[in-house]
C-alpha cells in the first residue's frame, strides 16, 4: 500500500474511533501493525490527532463561543468553564507523571490493549445493565464533584485499550449521568486534554518534523478531521437509542482475537 494511502487509512481510523469508546490509540496500533506503517517516535499519530480535536471544536463551536462570551458576566458560563478545567486536571497530572513510561513500555505490545479491551467491555456491559436512574440530563447540570470524578477516570486512558471516551462515559453513567450527557461531557473534556497532549508530544518530537513527512501528515490530518466530523453526532443519536452494549461486545471480541492470534 502506498504511503499516502496508508496515511489516509490511518487518518480515517483516528477520526472515526477517537470519540467512540473503543480506544483510538489501540485501533491505530493494530492497523499500523497490520499494514506495516512505520511511525518513528509516533510523530504521525501525534499530528493527526489535531484533526480530531479541531473537528469536535467545530461541531461544538456555538457552545464554546457562548461560554467564552459569557465568562466576564455569566456565572453559569464561568461554572461550566471551571467544571471542564477541573475535570481535565487529573489527566494532565497523570500524563506528566506516566506518559513516558506508558509509551516506552505499554505501546510495545498489543497484549495490554487486548486485556484492557476485554475488561473495559465487561465493565461497560455491567454499567449498562445495572446503572442507576440518571438525575443529570445535560452537561450543564453536572455537579463539580462528579465532573472531577469523571475526569479522574479519563486519566486511565493513558493505558492502550482503556479508551478515554469509554472510561469517562461509563464512569459518568455509573454516577447517574444520562448517556448522551455523559458522551457530550466527554467531548468537552477531550478538547483541552487532547490539545495539551498534542502540544506536549509535538514539543518532544519537533525535531522530527520535516518536509519529507509533510504529505503523509497532511493527508492523515484531513482524513482524521473529516472522520471525526462525521461520527460525533451520529454516535450521540445512536447511544440515545441503543446504548453502549454493541461497543462493549466489539471490545470483548477484538480483545479475544488479539489474544488468540498473538497479534
Amino acid at each position: 500500500m502506498p504511503p499516502l494511502a496508508q496515511a489516509a487509512l490511518l487518518g480515517i481510523v483516528q477520526g472515526l474511533t477517537e470519540f467512540l469508546p473503543i480506544s483510538s490509540t489501540a485501533q491505530l496500533l493494530i492497523v499500523e501493525k497490520l499494514i506495516g506503517f512505520d511511525d518513528p517516535g509516533g510523530l504521525f499519530t501525534v499530528m493527526i490527532q489535531l484533526g480530531s480535536i479541531l473537528a469536535v471544536v467545530w461541531l461544538y463551536r456555538a457552545k464554546i463561543l457562548e461560554v467564552l462570551a459569557g465568562l466576564p458576566s455569566d456565572p453559569e458560563a464561568r461554572r461550566f468553564a471551571f467544571k471542564v478545567i477541573l475535570a481535565t486536571v487529573p489527566s494532565l497530572v497523570a500524563g506528566a507523571l506516566f506518559s513516558s513510561y506508558v509509551k516506552r513500555v505499554l505501546y510495545t505490545t498489543l497484549t495490554v490493549a487486548a486485556v484492557a479491551f476485554i475488561i473495559g467491555g465487561i465493565i461497560m456491559l455491567i454499567v449498562e445493565r445495572f446503572r442507576p436512574v440518571p438525575d443529570v440530563q445535560t452537561v450543564d447540570e453536572l455537579p463539580l464533584g462528579r465532573a472531577l470524578a469523571v475526569g479522574a477516570f479519563q486519566a486511565l486512558a493513558l493505558i492502550p485499550g482503556v479508551s478515554r471516551s469509554g472510561g469517562t462515559i461509563v464512569a459518568a453513567m455509573a454516577m447517574k449521568v444520562e448517556r448522551a450527557a455523559a458522551a457530550e461531557f466527554t467531548f468537552f473534556l477531550a478538547m483541552p486534554t487532547m490539545a495539551a497532549a498534542f502540544a506536549h508530544d509535538l514539543l518532544e518530537l519537533r525535531h522530527g518534523v520535516g518536509p519529507s513527512r509533510a504529505p503523509e501528515i497532511a493527508v492523515g490530518f484531513v482524513m482524521a478531521f473529516l472522520g471525526a466530523l462525521l461520527v460525533v453526532k451520529p454516535f450521540l443519536n445512536y447511544v440515545r437509542r441503543r446504548g453502549f452494549a454493541p461497543f462493549a461486545w466489539y471490545r470483548i471480541v477484538l480483545g479475544a482475537i488479539l489474544i488468540a492470534t498473538g497479534l
